[in-house]
């Protein structure tokens, strides 16, 4: 769906994610073939490389997911091969920065190596949009396999494609297949290792001379895409309005839409602090009684009862493991509720309503990734701003992304809302965001009337997908990388940081008692409080307990 609002034309999600540091077979073995896998944003390209490879990688429906080169080992019957997940790209023109880097790896810089075979994911539902990409590859002497996807969405729209009629007129192989259903992936491995095994085709021949006129190219190339479309495509019914369309009449709105947005987000940290208290007091009473009591009969057992090995374990390791999981149900609801909304496609509409506010800070609508992102983690949304194509707005995101509430601070928004606002917990919670983003508009505000005076707007293009039906296994996965993601990061800073509380504690301070055995009051935490409570005294906190 291409949708024009505001005077922004919005056509396209985007690409997956970036797969550093994403859990699969790891890398292929050194002098295995390279398989790029390419495609334009929103063709299941990184569903496709996580179903392939076993990586976890993130998938999303916006521009810009994918801000980095996902590897992989792909197995074929005939051996191993590295799959490289590329950034999601419309053609070999690029714009931004990421689609600089696909260019680059297909048939760019002569410092990089060029992949033994490219697989490109296309849309059974927008064949002729996603064939410019491979009318540009053909271009050029590669090897290409098609993958076809999004066939259950031609489907619903009356459409069908033709595999065999598709690879005659394009004069490579055509896979149908379903990444979302792993459907259709082992004839694709069997296409990619004919197609490896075969010598490199030629070039496709051109009516026009390539370096003369970029427009008469354009226009032979759109000659070829139609002649492949016609010959392929069959049982158009009558068009009429998708339920997406209908429904987007409504969410995208410049009313409706903003309300629509709120009310989700909203429910999202609702929900979340509801659903998680019983969840978290479940699990504090777990590590207070059983679990401690359990390690402490196992000291006991051991001789270390009465020890500071006896004080460390309860009170530190214990005690920092319990905190740590306390966390758990918080994050893990947040993160669950987060991938529903991102597996639908809501996200990308929600990239239109949010269009006009950051167009009206000075930034374009694809900034809204990075600023979303921030609310998970600020680190990969400075990363993110790589897929904005000027510069100068990639500088001014990567400022305003920590103003923006990471999961980190939402442990302390629902520990102040449920101590002060038990009943409220939820809306108090969900105030402390829209606060967060007000700070991101009045900042913007100020460095746009300052240092940012000449900042340029960029029309919004964003392809709208349809509404889906998310599935158990890719929402599973992707709350579970973002879960694992928070506890390797958060796990060793809770636990040693409950661990040196407790080392603070046991130091007697004023040469009274001794090591483990010393009153709070005269302990070495007790002397460091006292000398750091003048700080915060003008805040109403000055006093060593607090």
């Amino acid at each position: 769906m291409t949708r024009v609002a505001a005077g922004v034309a919005s056509a396209s999600p985007s690409a997956p994610s970036c797969h550093a540091g994403s859990s699969g077979r790891g890398p292929a073995r050194a002098g295995s073939a390279v398989v790029a896998l390419a495609g334009a944003p929103n063709a299941g390209k990184s569903t496709l490389f996580n179903v392939l490879t076993g990586a976890r990688g993130g998938v999303g429906n916006w521009p810009g997911t994918t801000v980095a080169v996902g590897r992989g080992a792909w197995r074929l019957p005939a051996g191993e091969v590295e799959l490289v997940d590329l950034p999601g790209a419309y053609s070999l023109d690029p714009v931004s920065p990421d689609e600089e880097l696909t260019r680059a790896l297909l048939v760019g810089a002569d410092e990089v190596r060029d992949p033994d075979a490219v697989v490109v994911t296309v849309d059974a539902a927008h064949l002729s949009r996603s064939l410019y990409l491979v009318a540009q590859l053909r271009e050029h002497p590669r090897r290409v396999v098609l993958a076809v996807t999004m066939g259950d969405v031609a489907t619903r729209r009356g459409l069908s494609v033709d595999a065999d009629a598709l690879s005659a007129v394009t004069g490579v192989p055509v896979v149908l297949l379903d990444p979302r259903r792993r459907r259709g992936t082992a004839a694709l491995a069997a296409a990619v290792q004919d197609c490896l095994a075969s010598t490199v085709p030629p070039a496709r021949s051109v009516s026009c001379i390539p370096d003369a006129d970029d427009l008469e190219l354009a226009d032979e190339r759109y000659r070829w895409i139609g002649e492949a479309v016609d010959a392929a495509v069959g049982g158009v019914r009558e068009a009429r309005r998708s339920r997406s369309d209908r429904v987007d009449r409504w969410v995208t709105s410049p009313v409706v839409g903003p309300l629509v947005f709120l009310a989700a987000m909203w429910a999202v940290f609702e929900v979340t602090t509801t659903a998680a208290a019983p969840l978290q007091d479940a699990l504090d009473r777990l590590f207070a009684g059983p679990v401690r009591s359990a390690a402490g009969a196992v000291l006991d057992a051991a001789g270390l009862a009465h020890t500071p090995v006896h004080g460390f374990v309860l009170n530190g390791l214990v005690a920092g493991v319990g905190m740590l999981l306390t966390f758990l149900p918080l994050m893990a609801l947040m993160f669950l509720q987060l991938a529903l909304l991102e597996d639908s496609g809501y996200l990308a509409r929600a990239a239109v309503v949010t269009d006009r506010l950051m167009r009206s800070i000075g930034l374009p609508g694809r900034a809204f990734l990075p600023l979303v992102v921030g609310f998970g983690c600020n680190v990969p949304a400075i990363a993110a701003t790589r897929v904005l194509p000027n510069a100068r707005h990639r500088i001014l995101t990567a400022l305003l992304v920590p103003f923006t509430s990471c999961s980190a601070r939402l442990t302390v928004y629902v520990l102040v809302a449920s101590t002060f606002f038990p009943r409220r917990a939820g809306t108090v919670v969900f105030c402390m965001y829209v606060v967060s983003v007000a700070l991101v508009v009045l900042v913007s505000l100020l460095l746009r009337s300052t240092l940012w005076r000449a900042v340029g707007r960029e029309p919004l293009v964003l392809d709208l997908p349809p509404y889906q039906g998310p599935t158990l296994r890719l929402t599973a996965v992707a709350t579970w990388v973002r879960v694992r993601g928070f506890l390797r990061t958060a796990s060793g800073i809770i636990v040693a940081t409950v661990c040196l509380v407790w080392l603070l504690q046991a130091i007697p301070a004023t040469g009274q008692g001794r090591f483990g055995h010393v009153p709070v009051t005269e302990s070495l935490y007790a002397a460091t409080a006292r000398g750091i409570a003048p700080v915060f005294d003008p805040a109403g906190f000055g006093e060593w307990r607090t």
